[in-house]
């Protein structure tokens, strides 16, 4: 009887945490801000109650707002190899024959990436130049000087530089799984549209999470990909529910959850705040630049944890 009840408690406690959540601010659309806010500003009214923007007008300065063109990328860049993610369907870093399947990093001539991107060429498979790892600065620093190094106001309220700043351009479809990151995210659209769908922490008991064998897809030698297992690496943590197109039978609990989408339109950022869920789509050939702040492990971080950790526990029990 004592288990049931702490048990009844346990749930009762998750069902409170979305609800209240959303009693405490959390809109039902993501608010416009017409232009960059002060530090302090950002800082009190975004970052600390972990709430999405869509900022105008802060970067309308960009050189590359009006430069970077496909034509002006093949100019710049040229031929110089870079890492560009290769999938059989545009799905990288998502599960797959339940395994999470990473992409073949390929290395390639960014004149022959622009070339499928313009559809010059044709594939079967979908390309996307996505690496994470400050890719702008590392593997594309002749764009550097269009952009800034970081975003001022946004280093000014949180004391810190970006840990990275990541180049992003695609065919449409490639599409970002649902997934969440322990960063404060910049997003900024240079060009085309990215379309976001969002879920806020406190929707944490309704989104499942599976361990998947880690894989890579790789090109065998008739040109096909197969999943090749990552066999000394540890199981992966990710969510497998497509939120477009959510199995119910299988996940019932994803019900109850309230996704935001928007579309964030060139010119613009997206302040994506650390915690949240988000699952991402483009235009095809969009450009865009996002800026990786780490987050503060602080009472939102553990907050996540406890929510997390009922969570797990109640799928055991």
């Amino acid at each position: 009887m004592a288990e049931g009840a702490a048990l009844r408690a346990v749930r009762g406690c998750l069902a409170a945490f979305p609800r209240e959540a959303r009693e405490l601010g959390w809109t039902e659309s993501i608010p416009y801000l017409d232009r960059p806010p002060s530090p302090l500003e950002f800082y009190r009214e975004w970052v600390s109650p972990n709430k999405p923007c869509i900022i105008q007008n802060a970067i309308s300065h960009w050189p590359a707002l009006r430069k970077w063109t496909l034509a002006y990328l093949r100019e710049v860049v040229g031929p110089k190899v870079v890492s560009v993610a290769v999938t059989p369907n545009g799905y990288a870093d998502a599960v797959f024959q339940d395994r999470f399947v990473m992409p073949e990093e390929r290395q390639m001539p960014f004149t022959d990436f622009l070339d499928i991107v313009e559809k010059k060429v044709t594939s079967p498979n979908i390309f996307y130049v996505q690496k994470q790892c400050s890719n702008l600065t590392k593997e594309f620093p002749e764009l550097v000087c269009d952009v800034q190094p970081d975003i001022p106001w946004m280093s000014e309220a949180l004391g810190k530089k970006p840990d990275a700043v990541n180049f992003w351009l695609g065919e449409s479809a490639a599409v970002t799984s649902l997934h969440k990151d322990h960063y404060e995210n910049l997003y900024c659209v240079i060009s085309g549209e990215k379309h976001f769908l969002l879920h806020p922490p406190s929707d944490r008991p309704f989104i499942p999470y599976e361990l998947y064998q880690p894989a890579t897809y790789q090109v065998s030698e008739d040109g096909s990909f197969e999943i090749v297992d990552e066999k000394n690496a540890d199981k992966v943590p990710w969510i497998p529910l497509d939120p477009l197109n959510p199995n119910l039978e299988q996940y019932p609990e994803y019900a109850k959850a309230k996704p935001l989408q928007c579309t964030v339109k060139a010119g613009e950022m997206l302040y994506l705040p650390s915690l949240w869920f988000h699952h991402v789509q483009q235009s095809h050939g969009c450009i865009a630049v996002n800026y990786w702040y780490d987050m503060e492990y602080d009472l939102k971080y553990s907050y996540y944890q406890l929510l997390d950790c009922l969570t797990k526990t109640v799928k055991v029990l």
